[in-house]
């Protein structure tokens, strides 16, 4: 298909340059030529110039993506797996490894070794999916009901899908939406974060030049103030079939009440309170160091990040002076200027407002702040760990997407079981006890879609994925089962014979 370039060659020296949308097999400006910027979030400097899709857009990029639809379903696992396996390669390449980094650090503002895992992971990600190729499978097996006759049930793809993906990993987390839809023989339009339309658009260009077909993928940006009625103007159009959004319960919540308008099914990952629990055989410098690399990668601004923890007391004291110590060594700032600052800052002032906001009423609920300064310098916040948070307080309730850690202190190992399962998320947890058959029992019993024992809460294999099991943490898998259907085709035996007539 040759080479695919969604950012104008006659801005390429320009500041700050322009991402366009890519609408059955053409990168092209919004009809409205709108556009909307995108600033980082350090400098407040633009740093991308995006094209704002317009309802019309939107309807060639389902349209375009129905067409497709008819030709890519029935393209061999073969196909499929190839085109995939070298866009990995080419995420990989020199040319598309350093933009991707590039332009993540440059809308997000993430440190450099998180920017790096991004693009890495992306490639990883669709390798995994290319091996998925030749697992569609279906079965088949004899009717109940009808002597001789064979029932058959095929996996088919649902159709056209729309995917939502968001900022925090925005290469990665954009092959995780489109991915595995589009191996199941899906056909996709992906909508793009705000805060992030260039750095998602390096994986439609990947994938295209690895040589995916025109209008099997189809790219929107759109601006802040009319993303809300274009989604669901999206998500009500009939050739949709199928929703998976990563982000915030508040807007998956916004998105699950209109897909349930048209009984759309959905898969949503909306965020998540991890908490660990470690109880009072646990290698305690093993914990500390697993959970504060839980808690503070990427300013603790990932969906696994660890947010809660839940100590047996006899190690609570070891514990919470080792936490302190090794964030104390963290520091939170401008990474590039000052090469010896680990952490960024977050991706909005209003983001680290309401971090700070939360700490502030924890601690005037009668939390102690073991570390922090309960200040902000625009959207940087430097490393809190508090003790004595409960359920009840926003910094326990709700997910902070900050660099925090909570601590509660419990004396047995059901109230750890029963503190970590207070709340509504139920994304990832972790475990931490050198008693292995312990850890087994108590990961469990835990609400979680995947517990690790005596490692990190940041962590997921590619065969399960990461999953809630509902409420604030969202529902559904990234995988074959929720991006396909079962069709039953029944073959009947020839001279069947009828009640009634024979």
């Amino acid at each position: 298909m040759g080479n695919v370039d969604l950012f104008p060659p006659t801005l390429a020296h320009m500041s700050p340059p322009e991402v366009l949308l890519w609408i059955n097999g053409h990168a092209t400006h919004s009809t409205t030529r709108e556009t909307f910027e995108v600033r980082n979030p350090q400098s407040t400097e633009v740093v991308t110039i995006a094209a704002s899709a317009s309802s019309e857009d939107c309807k060639d990029a389902v349209n375009a993506a129905s067409n497709a639809f008819v030709a890519w379903q029935k393209v061999t696992p073969t196909e499929k797996r190839a085109i995939f396996l070298k866009a990995a390669d080419l995420i990989e390449s020199e040319k598309f490894f350093l933009k991707a980094i590039q332009t993540v650090q440059e809308e997000t503002y993430a440190a450099s070794m998180w920017a790096n895992a991004d693009a890495r992971m992306a490639a990883r990600s669709l390798r995994d999916a290319a091996g998925l190729a030749v697992q569609v499978l279906g079965q088949t097996y004899p009717s109940s009901a009808v002597p001789g006759a064979e029932v058959l049930v095929q996996r088919k793809p649902h159709g056209v899908i729309l995917a939502i993906a968001p900022w925090n990993a925005p290469i990665v987390l954009t092959v995780r939406a489109v991915a595995i839809p589009l191996i199941c023989g899906n056909t996709v339009v992906l909508k793009s974060s705000e805060n992030s339309p260039r750095s998602q658009a390096i994986v439609v260009e990947a994938l295209h030049e690895a040589g995916l077909p025109a209008g099997v993928l189809n790219y929107i940006s759109i601006s802040r103030q009319d993303s809300p009625k274009l989604t669901a103007e999206l998500i009500g159009n009939p050739i949709i079939r199928h929703i998976n959004f990563t982000g915030s319960d508040r807007v998956g919540k916004i998105i699950a009440t209109e897909a349930a308008k048209y009984l759309k099914p959905c898969v949503l990952e909306l965020g998540g309170k991890a908490p660990a629990v470690v109880l009072d055989d646990a290698n305690i410098s093993n914990a500390a160091r697993a959970i504060t690399y839980g808690a503070m990668l990427h300013s603790g601004q990932i969906c696994m990040s660890t947010e809660r923890v839940i100590v047996q007391r006899n190690a609570a004291p070891a514990l919470q002076s080792a936490l302190v110590e090794l964030c104390r060594k963290l520091k939170a700032g401008d990474h590039i200027a000052d090469p010896s600052v680990q952490l960024s800052c977050l991706f909005s002032e209003g983001s680290a407002a309401n971090v700070v906001a939360m700490v502030k009423e924890a601690k005037d609920a009668g939390a102690e702040v073991l570390l922090g300064d309960l200040e902000r310098v625009g959207a940087v916040v430097q490393p809190h760990v508090l003790s004595g948070v409960k359920p009840g307080m926003r910094a326990w309730d709700r997910e902070s997407f900050g660099p925090v850690i909570v601590i509660t202190v419990v004396d047995t190992i059901d109230d750890a079981v029963e503190m970590a399962n207070a709340s509504d998320y139920s994304l990832i947890a972790s475990v931490f006890t050198e008693d292995r058959y312990k850890g087994v029992d108590v990961a469990g019993r835990l609400r979680a879609g995947f517990t690790s024992v005596n490692g990190p809460t940041i962590h997921s294999e590619p065969a399960l994925g990461n999953a809630g099991l509902g409420g604030a943490t969202g529902y559904g898998r990234f995988d074959i089962e929720h991006f396909t259907v079962k069709r039953g085709v029944v073959v009947h035996p020839p001279n069947r014979t009828y009640p009634l007539v024979g």
